[in-house]
């Protein structure tokens, strides 16, 4: 039996790329972020597909990161360049930031991500 996990949404992630999701797919980003939440709800299976992937592990807490699609769009997960980052601790799924890979300009995805989530969240600096 997988653990049921609540989530949450933190301040950083709503107030930058989550809204121009909402802004830009208007209905089929409701219907996309129900999908997120309920699989983010499972999260423990989503961990056996290569959707999601732990990239920091600390005792209880883990960074992971994971893919989307934007319901009614022909673009697979892995090409559509829609990423979350997400800490899990106990039963909580909190999305730190969610994004498309363009929203972080040129360079290297993973640094900039690591980046803004040291810059913006004190409590997982040291994670990385």
């Amino acid at each position: 039996m997988s653990t049921s996990y609540t989530i949450s949404i933190c301040p950083f992630a709503q107030r930058h790329y989550l809204k121009n999701f909402a802004r830009k797919y208007k209905a089929a980003w409701s219907i996309t972020w129900r999908a997120i939440c309920e699989e983010f709800s499972r999260f423990d299976s989503l961990l056996d597909t290569s959707i999601a992937e732990i990239i920091i592990e600390n005792g209880d807490l883990k960074i992971a990161k994971t893919e989307f699609r934007i319901a009614g769009t022909k673009e697979s997960r892995k090409s559509s360049g829609n990423r979350a980052i997400v800490a899990i601790c106990h039963n909580l799924v909190s999305v730190l930031l969610i994004y498309h890979k363009s929203d972080l300009g040129d360079g290297n995805e993973t640094a900039k991500w690591k980046n803004m989530i040291k810059d913006n969240y004190p409590e997982y600096r040291n994670m990385f």
